[in-house]
């Protein structure tokens, strides 16, 4: 009687877990558009778990091991605390202390924008112990960026680009979830992919020449020629064309004349190839280096022949585009992750 009584009992937990099952795969459908962004249905039940890849003041976004972002919203009933151990405990936290990093786990309903009401965020302590570590190491990296910023205002774009890698960095390094050694190894990503972007960051000073053309002058003159103004063109049409640019002109002399002289002529050939370009090509003057002549000093052929002389009277224009921007994005495998609590 005994033994009868527990077949019927497992029969209907056995019926019931596949009721339960049943009911969990409905409730997790969802609609994932092809940019890898879900949209979730107004009042669908869904439960995820991922990384926190965007934090703003009443949302997140979590990307899950699929690589599909999910965009959830906090409200003040939101239950915010750590996975519970014995008895279904758990340390309850602020919503502040949602990172990007963070490894968590969400419940809650669509609204009618697509996005995830949260009624629960669950992570563990040494997942948020990660995630502080990593959000200290990345503040001062976007501080750098945005003096950067400040400097090149006509890479605004391209920063907020790399802004927002560095953040998806950041959240695929801290992938890993489960025990302190899963967790270590995503630390330990997370600094290299930290690093990666500091030096492309750090790049951003740096410069390197992509093109150069010389335009000549006769004895004396100012004057730019038909042929020197051809040249100009050209490599002004590369400039705007070219991103994060700047232009350095040099001016030169042959040896006919004063040093004095020499050296102020120097500068008059490169003073008139700047206003050519200011004036014809709308070059922004905050993209051309200090002007500078050299007199006849560097000489590139020998003065004491009519050829050679012709050759030194001449302004050097280098195009020179930024490092920084121009290299490739860094990028980083995500680190294996184990079970999660």
């Amino acid at each position: 009687m005994v033994f009868t009584k527990f077949k019927l009992f497992s029969l209907v937990a056995l019926t019931t877990c596949l009721l339960v099952s049943t009911a969990s795969l409905a409730v997790a459908q969802d609609k994932t558009n092809p940019t890898g962004s879900r949209t979730i249905a107004s009042g669908q039940k869904m439960k995820i778990k991922g990384v926190v890849t965007r934090r703003d003041a009443d949302t997140f976004t979590v990307r899950d091991m699929n690589g599909v972002d999910t965009v959830v919203r906090l409200e003040n009933a939101t239950s915010v605390k750590t996975n519970g151990g014995f008895m279904r405990g758990g340390t309850n936290y602020a919503q502040t202390n949602i990172l990007r990093g963070l490894n968590l786990e969400v419940e809650g309903l669509g609204n009618s924008q697509g996005e995830l009401i949260a009624s629960k965020v669950r992570f563990s302590e040494s997942d948020l112990r990660v995630a502080r570590s990593v959000e200290s190491r990345a503040a001062p990296l976007e501080e750098r960026a945005s003096t950067t910023e400040t400097k090149l205002s006509q890479v605004e774009a391209n920063a907020n680009r790399l802004s927002g890698q560095l953040d998806e960095l950041q959240a695929v390094s801290n992938a890993a979830r489960g025990g302190a050694k899963a967790a270590q190894a995503t630390a330990d990503a997370a600094v290299a992919g930290v690093n990666s972007t500091n030096e492309r960051i750090s790049s951003l000073d740096d410069y390197e020449p992509q093109t150069s053309a010389a335009v000549n002058f006769r004895t004396g003159s100012t004057i730019l020629s038909p042929d020197s103004k051809t040249k100009l063109d050209e490599i002004a049409t590369k400039a705007l064309n070219a991103k994060g640019y700047v232009l350095e002109v040099t001016g030169y002399a042959d040896t006919t004349g004063s040093i004095q002289r020499n050296v102020a002529l120097s500068q008059r050939r490169a003073d008139a190839v700047i206003r050519y370009l200011v004036d014809n090509h709308n070059i922004p003057l905050r993209r051309i280096v200090t002007p500078y002549g050299y007199g006849e000093s560097h000489p590139v052929a020998d003065n004491e022949t009519k050829d050679g002389r012709a050759q030194n009277r001449r302004v050097e224009i280098k195009l020179l585009v930024n490092k920084g921007l121009t290299s490739p994005a860094p990028t980083m495998t995500p680190a294996s992750s184990g079970s999660g609590n």
